[in-house]
């Protein structure tokens, strides 16, 4: 009988993280975050340590939308527990007329099965340099 993976299948944890935010279920999308978990923007945002100061950020970001999608274009797997993804947003800002549309990308460590660290930011080959050299890292 073939031996079961208990590794998480990181691409879906991915997936279902963003499933959780899209939804607004802010609950079900920290739970698959490590209550350490660090969110580091490249886009001059700053980084945000801690659960309870990932949640704050993305509750806030999403808080400027009256409407608002997120889809994901790619979610590939670099290797030794990091994930690139490259998302794009939609939406209409709160008050405003026309909508608003962005791509952005992440590189997403994990550790025991959780998201423990995530580097954000609008220029993707950036983030993808640093996918990459988090993996390489990681070796």
């Amino acid at each position: 009988m073939p031996e079961e993976s208990t590794t998480p299948d990181l691409v879906e944890l991915t997936r279902q993280a963003i499933g959780a935010a899209q939804r607004g279920d802010w609950e079900a999308a920290m739970g698959l975050f490590a209550p350490d978990v660090a969110w580091e923007s490249l886009d001059g945002l700053g980084m945000f340590e801690g659960a309870t100061a990932v949640r704050g950020f993305l509750e806030d970001f999403r808080s400027g939308y009256e409407t608002f999608d997120t889809e994901p274009e790619e979610i590939l797997e670099v290797g030794d527990g990091v994930i690139f993804v490259v998302i794009r947003h939609k939406g209409r800002l709160r008050g405003g007329a026309g909508g608003v549309e962005g791509r952005f990308a992440w590189a997403v460590a994990s550790e025991g099965g959780l998201v423990a660290h995530v580097t954000a930011g609008s220029d993707i080959g950036e983030v993808r340099r640093a996918a990459e050299q988090l993996a390489q890292e990681r070796r």
